[in-house]
């Protein structure tokens, strides 16, 4: 995806994408005749790629792979956008387990967990979309990011966390 345009004019990525992926492991596990070990491993591949859906730089600029080749400044070190949002901002956030991340998370109601689980693969798609706009023109190329950046992110990173595991 490229900067300036809007998710559904977007040009699709011809080797497939996230939504493609997340398309082909759901037809492999509704399909009567997948064998258990394709349905095992498309089930897998589910739960992997609906984290990647929900992490911004996954649906980032074609242009610079997705963040990869935008450098910022993240706490004194050259580092590249898509990295920073992988990990950096998760662990600047917060210094909790896995176990801990789950259990600080998913603080949502029945109702709130029906209301994010609403929506179809594209809808989802647009959402993260737009929020990696907005990382993209919080963090020029050269931008030297800290503390603020890690506290203005870091509710969001929790958000997109619950909505992957949920959806």
């Amino acid at each position: 995806v490229d900067h300036g345009v809007l998710y559904a004019e977007a040009p699709l990525e011809p080797q497939g994408d996230v939504v493609t992926a997340i398309e082909q492991q759901i037809g492999i596990l509704k399909d009567k005749k997948s064998s258990f070990q394709a349905k095992r491993l498309a089930l897998k591949m589910l739960v992997h790629f609906m984290g990647d859906l929900h992490q911004p730089m996954h649906m980032g600029h074609k242009s610079d792979l997705g963040g990869n080749k935008w450098i910022v400044n993240y706490f004194g070190k050259d580092k590249n956008l898509h990295g920073i949002w992988d990990t950096d901002v998760l662990e600047s956030g917060h210094k909790w387990s896995y176990t801990e991340w789950a259990d600080q998370v998913n603080r949502v109601t029945r109702r709130e967990r029906k209301q994010i689980c609403e929506g179809t693969i594209h809808q989802w798609a647009e959402e993260t979309y737009h929020i990696t706009t907005q990382v993209y023109e919080g963090a020029p190329q050269g931008s030297k990011l800290s503390y603020d950046y890690v506290a203005q992110w870091t509710p969001v990173v929790e958000q997109q966390l619950l909505r992957g595991g949920l959806r």
